[in-house]
């Protein structure tokens, strides 16, 4: 059998880490920022970071949504992403259309 000296084991097993750590950080993306929404009566809600391409369902209908990440968000008036209403830009803020879910589009 191959012995592999224990230098040359530690450099595999720390090469591999990396590669790993990389490879999965990569691959899970979020917007930057978060998405704020406002109730008829005035309660508000966030969502922190929220992933991309991810359907989100709103705790309620949202008078008024704001869109403070760095990245497109769709909004729906169905839950579910369903009944698209239309996207909004980042830093961008639409009222009156009472969605009730939402998407980072990117």
């Amino acid at each position: 059998m191959l012995r592999i000296a224990r230098p040359a084991r530690l450099a595999l097993a720390a090469g591999t880490a990396v590669v790993l750590a990389v490879g999965l950080t990569s691959s899970a993306e979020a917007a930057t920022g978060n998405i704020r929404y406002f109730s008829a009566s005035g309660e508000e809600a966030r969502i922190d970071n929220p992933p991309d391409n991810v359907c989100i369902n709103l705790r309620f209908r949202a008078q008024l949504l704001a869109n403070n990440t760095n990245k497109t968000v769709s909004y729906f008036f169905g839950a579910n992403c369903t009944n698209f209403t239309g996207n909004l830009a980042p830093g961008r803020a639409v009222a009156y259309n009472n969605p009730l879910s939402v998407r980072v589009i990117g």
